[in-house]
């Protein structure tokens, strides 16, 4: 069985990077859009937005927004993958496939871990491709500083990708779940500081991004390219991100065993 599983679970996630690379409008959206908006937003505000008093000790008050922006747009790079990965799973049931898996050996940890990993590398490797404009904004590259972003990047993708399946799982119509997916996400993302930082905006929206889970992601990203967090706040980013992402997984595992989980939004 444990072998069963682990074939079934190798075979998804090479199906979703033989998908991901025989669409290259994929790539070029997921990116181009970002990289874009990236560009012009940070260039047009970097001479007006100030940063003082941003991050442990004011770490990050020295940075130009460019620079500031650049993580928030990683960020969004992985949430955009996280959307086109899960409607893959809505595809591949309305077209049969996924009912295919589920009557199949294959136990059902395989089939949802192949699909949550699948995506996790796509955006992983789409986040490594997006890493090559740090120079454009004026940061250096290393060997520490891609080894820290990778990790910070593993992480994000992975609870996004499992918390795109957990949503996507209730759907079996693609605009229904693309309109849920905008309204919850998007607000996740301007409510995670990647557009301004929290220190200078009103309390309630402090509070928000506090136990936003994806402030603590991008926290990870900006520790990476900008270094700003001290270390006990680094493992508690950790923690907060991979024990979202564990949750998900479970509530994902959970839907999929379901009988009930066929239902529609």
């Amino acid at each position: 069985m444990n072998c069963t599983g682990g074939l079934a679970l190798y075979t998804l996630w090479r199906r979703e990077m033989t998908r991901f690379f025989r669409q290259p409008s994929r790539i070029a959206g997921a990116i181009g859009t970002p990289l874009i908006f990236w560009f012009f937003l940070g260039s047009g505000l970097s001479g007006s937005f100030q940063m003082s008093g941003v991050g442990d000790s004011g770490a990050l008050a020295k940075v130009s927004y460019l620079q500031y922006f650049l993580p928030g747009t990683i960020l969004l790079v992985i949430l955009f993958t996280a959307i086109f990965s899960s409607i893959s799973l809505i595809q591949d049931r309305n077209e049969g496939f996924l009912q295919s898996v589920l009557v199949s050996p294959a136990p059902t940890w395989a089939m949802v871990g192949g699909k949550v990993l699948g995506g996790t590398t796509i955006a992983v490797i789409q986040g490594m491709f997006f890493l090559a404009a740090a120079p454009l904004a004026g940061l250096s590259l290393n060997a520490g500083v891609v080894l820290g972003f990778s990790f910070a990047l593993f992480l994000n993708a992975f609870t996004l990708s499992s918390l795109g399946f957990a949503l996507a799982w209730r759907f079996k119509s693609v605009q229904g779940f693309h309109a849920v997916m905008n309204l919850v996400l998007m607000p996740l993302w301007f409510l995670s500081g990647a557009l301004f930082p929290a220190s200078g905006a009103p309390s309630w929206i402090q509070t928000a991004v506090l136990i936003n889970p994806l402030s603590h992601g991008l926290s990870l990203l900006q520790h990476a390219l900008l270094g700003h967090l001290t270390e006990d706040h680094f493992f508690l980013s950790v923690s907060i991100v991979l024990g979202f992402g564990l949750i998900l997984m479970a509530i994902s595992q959970s839907a999929a065993s379901s009988r009930n989980a066929q239902s529609v939004l």
